[in-house]
């Protein structure tokens, strides 16, 4: 059996720009995208907190250390500047891989800088 499961997130970038006459994809950060392991025009799915929306897309670099998330294309319409959102990257893991697999997560500051990063989502605490 093959699984998919998470193997990259960066969690609650903001939106720096939107683009509806380009092309398509998110242009992201490259440091980001290094950071997460996410490739260029690999399928990322995208999640904006504020409105709900969610959208599959690909991802393309955008200058290092810039902070760049710009949303293009007809998923422009999906968010706005300043916008939350999360991106992921999903694999396909065969059954051993999928037991030692951890994923790649990466947090941020308002300014879209890594402020730390993560193989686990942390507990919340019931409440």
């Amino acid at each position: 059996m093959q699984r998919t499961l998470l193997h990259a997130k960066l969690h609650r970038v903001r939106v720096t720009r939107v683009e509806i006459d380009y092309e398509g994809s998110v242009a992201i950060d490259a440091l980001l995208l290094e950071a997460a392991g996410i490739r260029e025009y690999e399928r990322i799915d995208v999640f904006n907190v504020r409105n709900g929306e969610r959208f599959s897309t690909y991802a393309i670099r955008g200058e290092p250390a810039s902070g760049l998330i710009s949303v293009n294309g007809a998923a422009a319409h999906k968010a706005q500047v300043a916008d939350l959102i999360i991106i992921c990257a999903f694999g396909v893991y065969d059954e051993r891989e999928a037991l030692t697999m951890k994923p790649r997560l990466i947090y941020v500051d308002e300014n879209n800088k890594i402020v730390r990063s993560s193989h686990a989502i942390p507990m919340q605490a019931a409440g």
